[in-house]
């Protein structure tokens, strides 16, 4: 059996370095940062009216499928979807995106793959590629790889931000389905796979799901019916009681394998994981995560059945200590 920390990432010590560095990184502006390390993404005051949030993060070692296979567009939008996706869990609506390509040696064809998923990606979410920075590394990459990193801003009014404060007992999660395993877990789903397996590995390229047009356009219709968001990544379901530790989480209507992508069907009997990491390390097909206010639940599902949309109930929050109840 191997599991993610035999593959060489270990997610139990990546969230005991998070905590550390809240307390060695200092905060500049202390009056002005509403949120910082930690959350799904950092939220700057910038006036009364309005909050500026910001992310990064890249698409892990999906690149290396990604660069065996010569298929690189799909991982452009990946980079957008990693961003974009926790802007959303603070309630922002994004606004554009920057880039960082460094490369062994520079291949324009491939660059220009990149930046073209990246703008697909931008697109999607509505918002401006506006920049980026590509650098040539030899001797820190070889020849034929490269790395990949996207930084988004967002904003939103202060009442647009989610706040934890309003969360009530009763409140609704309902889940939204991931395209397939979106872009973690790859450093153990390569392990997985055979060479000749062309097949397989071009549907784990892909690309992660924005949920960008969908979140803002039920935003409009239900104006606080949402208390939060948590988008569905490394750490799988430990990313839901990042909304708020003040509560516990039923997730009792987790989707079965038969019903979310049918590459999880393909790939997790080759896997002989407890159930408890699997959920950890996988997003196991949800993306997204929605809190919705109790009285809305059901107006929300109606209307997200009238856009043909996919959901699960999973269950209802409690007031607790962040515990997840399956």
């Amino acid at each position: 059996m191997v599991d993610y920390k035999d593959s060489g990432v270990d997610i139990t010590k990546a969230d005991a370095f998070v905590e550390r560095i809240k307390n060695l990184v200092p905060t500049t502006f202390n009056d002005q940062v509403v949120q910082g390390i930690g959350g799904f993404a950092a939220v700057y005051k910038l006036n009364q009216e309005k909050y500026l949030a910001s992310c990064t993060d890249g698409v892990g070692t999906k690149l290396k499928l990604a660069q065996k296979l010569d298929l690189h567009h799909g991982i452009g939008i990946d980079v957008v979807a990693m961003c974009v996706n926790d802007l959303l869990c603070v309630g922002a609506r994004p606004l554009f995106f920057l880039d960082y390509m460094a490369f062994g040696r520079l291949d324009t064809r491939v660059s220009e793959e990149l930046i073209a998923g990246m703008v697909d990606g931008c697109r999607q979410s509505g918002m401006a590629l506006i920049g980026g920075e590509t650098a040539e590394m030899p001797g820190v990459y070889e020849v034929g790889e490269y790395d990949l990193a996207g930084f988004s801003v967002g904003e939103m009014t202060p009442e647009e931000m989610y706040d934890e404060s309003h969360i009530e007992d009763g409140d609704v999660l309902l889940a939204l389905p991931s395209s397939g395993f979106h872009s973690n877990g790859y450093s153990l789903l390569r392990k997985l796979v055979q060479d000749d397996e062309t097949e397989l590995m071009r549907e784990l390229l892909t690309p992660t799901r924005i949920y960008v047009k969908l979140v803002t356009a039920l935003r409009k219709e239900f104006r606080g019916a949402l208390r939060g968001a948590s988008h569905i990544t490394g750490g799988g379901v430990h990313n839901i009681p990042r909304m708020s530790q003040a509560f516990d989480y039923d997730l009792s209507g987790w989707p079965s394998v038969k019903e979310i992508a049918p590459i999880f069907q393909k790939i997790l009997p080759r896997l002989e994981l407890p159930r408890e990491e699997l959920y950890r390390t996988f997003n196991m097909g949800v993306g997204l995560v929605l809190l919705v206010k109790n009285s809305e639940a059901a107006k929300v599902q109606s209307w997200l059945e009238g856009q043909n949309e996919k959901y699960w109930v999973l269950g209802a929050v409690q007031r607790g200590n962040g515990l997840i109840r399956a």
